[in-house]
């Protein structure tokens, strides 16, 4: 009886290795690609981003899916500077689990950061969906222009470390409240600062590509400005423009299988000049 249940067990072990693919095979091994993934304005890393992560993770990717400081639990808790150092440590722990091509991506704020992140860090990408959130952008400017006087004025005083309530703005929310520090919120809206869309997508390293994705759906303002973004990036032949048909919150899923098919290209070509 036990010899005949080992039988059994032997032939069903056969059976499903063969019923396994190649390509199911390989998604269960590490595709030696790393990812920090970077939700969007007010959001988490539970939502809007979560499918994407959790299929990245299925087919073998590292995936380090953070919260950042723009998130609706934080509201801008620490400065810029901290927040890069967040991903710079989300990095390192995928190296240390085995990552050789390392990508940061990010949806909405989160892409237009990983942009910015891009300006001052050699990585093997950047993934930059329906980036949003540019600061110097004239609805920003007058819809947040008090909140960033009011911040200026109390740091010149010296009260720059003193809590204040400021507010953000979000294209279908409007403007909401957010309380930090006039520091920090300088910080994160200033016009000319890290959140100015047009001087990162003009600073880029030309050394590190774009994968920049602009739904057809997108925002009507993002609309209108995808493709002089897209144009002002410096020249990398392994950037490019993709539109995925969807909208904006679903571009993350939507645009699973071409953010697969670019990191793996970039990884294959790495690999071929090794």
């Amino acid at each position: 009886m036990i010899k005949a249940t080992r039988i059994y067990i032997t032939l069903a072990l056969v059976v499903i290795a063969t019923c396994l693919s190649p390509t199911a095979i390989a998604q269960t091994q590490s595709s030696g690609i790393g990812i920090v993934i970077m939700h969007g304005k007010g959001g988490s890393p539970a939502k809007h981003v979560a499918d994407l992560a959790s299929s990245f993770e299925e087919k073998g990717y590292l995936i380090a899916n953070l919260e950042m400081p723009w998130s609706g639990r934080r509201a801008y808790d620490v400065s810029v500077s901290v927040a890069e150092k967040e991903v710079e440590a989300a990095l390192d722990a995928l190296r240390s689990k085995g990552a050789k091509k390392l990508f940061v991506a990010g949806h909405s704020q989160g892409g237009l950061f990983a942009l910015y992140f891009g300006t001052k860090h050699i990585i093997d990408g950047i993934i930059a969906i329906a980036p949003g959130g540019n600061v110097s952008n004239p609805v920003f400017l007058e819809k947040l222009g008090a909140s960033v006087e009011l911040a200026r004025t109390l740091i010149a005083g010296g009260k720059g470390d003193e809590k204040t309530k400021f507010y953000d703005y979000e294209g279908t929310k409007g403007l909401f409240a957010v309380t930090t520090t006039p520091t920090i919120y300088f910080g994160w809206f200033d016009p000319s600062g890290a959140m100015n869309q047009t001087t990162a997508v003009k600073t880029m390293n030309p050394r590190v590509p774009v994968l920049y994705i602009g739904p057809t759906g997108d925002y009507p303002g993002l609309i209108k400005v995808k493709q002089s973004m897209f144009d002002s990036l410096p020249h990398n032949p392994l950037t490019k423009l993709y539109e995925p048909d969807s909208s904006h919150l679903n571009a993350p899923s939507a645009s699973l299988d071409e953010i697969v098919r670019w990191t793996t290209t970039i990884a294959s070509k790495a690999n071929q000049a090794l």
